[in-house]
């Protein structure tokens, strides 16, 4: 028997599938990893196909010896491997590491084995008075506990009783040790109150019944923020679960795994595995353990879980379907939604695609009977939407208000807390103040190895660069000018955060950004504090936009709404109005009415008009029509070619060799282009790599252009140079 193995070295050069022995003393099957000689080197492998004959059968080398004794990657992730190889160009072998834990390669992570103690079967209820001392009261102790339970572990009981008493009782042959795997649970107090399945409304009905009657096909559930999305999916699932087939979840935020978690695992047990980048190693392997075993049946996650080791998948769910986070930015770079809606193609079940405020993209899709349109548009148990008062804070300032809230969040806030109520303020920018700047010579502090502003972090009193990551001292005058008169930029969630507690002294304020929650478990013990009503107001960025459920929040500020109104992103306009009415969603959840305050300096644009009367379907026809006219996606294509490299001239060399080759290949197809241009990147350098772009839109022939720019690029790979092809991607910067 034949082989084909992908070795484990991700380089172009040996980007195929080789041909192995398999010895007829090794028992190994399709998607195996294998240990196999690779020249002088031993690899690690995948083997992706076997076969009886090959064309080079005297050079075969054979097959040292399998790594594993099961399979690693199911024939459905294989035809998952051939379809992201094609559609984003990638590397074979960085497809196939997204399917196993990271620390499984080159033997990092096992299972963690645990020593456990329990009493000899001859010994379990007797009394041990006929071979226990009286006087050896450790020793009668943990027989005592031990008589009471099955077994316990080694560390356990040398800790709460003796290692001398133990030690004694295992050599007189009383107890006996042994190893067992145990696995590594994460959020393992995140258990929630076992829940039965809620009787759901018509609407909530009416939707679940659509899904559980198809076989196939893309939905996308449009429910207004409130509207019971999260109790049609676990409906959906428990329909999935009564056939015997698995499902997968997909949520945008590490920190809504534990919300998610908690109510999942309430209503279908120690059956929900979770998978996500925030786990320790161990946990990771072992829930990936779990579901490939059929130990857990739903796996939840964030876009890594679109890879879930399940079998017999019957139901994929992707939730907050419109956030930016399910496109993967950096390689092996790919869409989470198209990967979803392929992998739900090969398993013939249906994809569930959620959100209250739906990408244009799939709305448009839904629009074109693409996908099947499925509606919420009220609360549960007719709820209203939280009142939305918009501030012009031009007005505020002309007014001799030029603090970070305005009078009408001022007295929101003092309401909200003599009631005893809890308020989310959100602001979608970290640190205290967004730059320091000289006034007298414009200096601007910036990152030596990226082209960005350092932003000024109070409580670590220093300058970071949230690109690369890089500190440096805050200034107290201007290197350039020497002028001892530095001011501070716009504020973010910490300058928010002390300006809150200075308000209300009496009240806990917790924030909750990139940089307060860099340690394991951090969401989920600012999100249970705040649940559990520790604090009265918690500051955030985006991660506590979507998705959260408190049900004494009542009010919602948002400081500054215009700060991605404004970027030079087609997007702009379409995350502004999502972000409004996620954030907006978290008010007013429960019996209490609800109220946001947003202040704005540009209060007359229309995303905030549509924002207030909650009109979706209004944005969507108006953003439409723009989209149209300028030919941005969905009505075109876009492709970016980015380069970069250490060496500027190198940079710029290898992008005007693609250039020059793509205006020659496309010199025919001018129909099909909309633009065309090269240039410098917005952010022209991170972490001391000089960027530059090839930008495009295409508005037909889309996988033929695709391909050229695919191959253009690849025969102008350069060592020392990047060059990487990205599709409709997140961000142009």
């Amino acid at each position: 028997m034949i082989a084909e193995v992908i070795v484990d070295i991700s380089t172009a050069e040996v980007d195929r599938v080789f041909d192995y022995r398999l010895p007829d003393t090794l028992k190994v099957g399709l998607g195996q990893r294998v240990l196999a000689p690779f020249g002088r080197m031993t690899v690690e492998g995948f083997i992706i196909a076997l076969k009886e004959t090959s064309e080079i059968p005297d050079k075969l080398k054979d097959i040292i010896e399998p790594l594993d004794d099961y399979a690693v990657v199911s024939t459905e992730l294989l035809g998952l491997l051939d379809f992201m190889t094609a559609q984003y160009h990638l590397r074979k072998v960085d497809v196939l590491r997204l399917f196993i834990p990271a620390e499984m390669r080159r033997g990092r992570i096992k299972e963690l084995n645990k020593r456990f103690a329990a009493l000899k079967a001859e010994y379990r209820g007797q009394d041990p008075s006929g071979f226990i001392k009286k006087s050896a009261v450790a020793q009668n102790e943990l027989f005592a506990y031990l008589n009471q339970v099955q077994s316990a572990g080694v560390a356990e009981l040398n800790r709460n009783f003796s290692a001398a008493a133990l030690k004694n009782l295992e050599a007189r042959g009383i107890v006996e040790l042994f190893e067992t795997a145990v696995a590594r649970t994460p959020y393992r107090d995140e258990t929630g109150t076992r829940e039965k399945e809620v009787v759901l409304t018509e609407a909530q009905s009416r939707v679940a019944k659509a899904v559980a009657a198809a076989t196939d096909g893309v939905f996308l559930l449009h429910g207004v923020t409130g509207s019971g999305k999260t109790e049609v999916y676990m409906h959906c699932i428990s329909e999935v679960l009564r056939q015997g087939k698995t499902a997968v979840m997909l949520v945008p935020e590490i920190s809504l795994t534990p919300q998610v978690l908690r109510v999942f695992r309430g209503r279908f047990g120690q059956k929900v595995a979770l998978l996500h980048s925030g786990l320790s190693a161990g946990e990771r392997f072992d829930e990936w353990r779990r579901l490939l075993s059929g130990e857990a049946v739903v796996a939840v996650g964030a876009r890594s879980a679109v890879f879930a080791p399940v079998q017999n998948l019957g139901l994929l769910i992707i939730d907050e379907e419109h956030d930016h986070s399910y496109i993967s930015e950096s390689n092996p770079r790919y869409h989470t939604i198209e990967v979803a809606k392929r992998r739900a193609r090969l398993s013939g079940c249906p994809l569930l695609l959620g959100s209250a405020t739906p990408s244009i993209e799939s709305y448009y899709a839904a629009k074109q009977r693409e996908y099947t349109l499925l509606e919420l548009p009220e609360r549960i148990n007719r709820r209203p939407l939280p009142d939305i008062t918009i501030v012009n804070m031009c007005k505020e300032v002309y007014e001799g208000n030029d603090g970070i809230f305005s009078r009408a969040m001022r007295a929101a806030l003092t309401d909200c807390m003599g009631k005893g109520d809890q308020a989310i303020v959100f602001i979608n920018r970290r640190g205290y103040a967004s730059f320091m700047l000289c006034p007298e010579c414009g200096y601007v502090a910036k990152c030596a190895d990226c082209d960005v502003s350092l932003v000024y972090h109070k409580e670590d009193h220093t300058l970071k660069c949230h690109y690369c990551g890089n500190r440096y001292p805050v200034l107290t005058a201007c290197p350039s000018c020497r002028s001892e008169r530095i001011r501070r930029g716009f504020v973010g969630t910490e300058q928010v955060a002390e300006a809150l507690k200075a308000m209300f002294p009496g009240k806990k304020v917790l924030r909750m950004d990139n940089d307060t929650t860099r340690t394991k478990d951090a969401h989920a013990t600012i999100l249970k504090a705040f649940s559990s009503g520790e604090a009265a107001i918690l500051v955030g960025t985006q991660m506590i936009a979507k998705g959260h459920d408190f049900p004494d929040v009542t009010l919602v500020g948002i400081v500054d709404a215009d700060l991605s109104l404004h970027f030079a992103d087609f997007r702009s306009f379409e995350r502004t109005f999502q972000l409004i009415t996620q954030v907006s969603g978290r008010a007013g959840r429960d019996k209490k009415p609800g109220s946001v305050v947003l202040q704005t300096y540009s209060p007359n644009h229309y995303v905030y008009r549509f924002a207030v009367t909650g009109d979706y379907r209004g944005f969507f026809d108006k953003e439409c029509n723009l989209r149209e006219v300028t030919k941005y996606p969905p009505f075109s294509r876009i492709i970016r070619v980015l380069v970069t490299s250490s060496d500027e001239a190198l940079a710029g060399r290898v992008l005007k060799g693609i250039f020059e080759e793509l205006t020659q290949g496309l010199a025919n197809e001018r129909r099909a282009l909309a633009y065309f241009a090269a240039m410098k990147s917005p952010v022209k350098r991170i972490k001391g790599a000089h960027r530059v772009q090839i930008l495009l839109r295409l508005t037909r022939d889309f996988d033929k252009l695709t391909a050229l720019v695919y191959n253009t690029v690849d025969r102008h790979a350069v060592k020392n140079a990047a060059c990487f092809v990205e599709i409709n991607p997140n961000s142009l910067y």
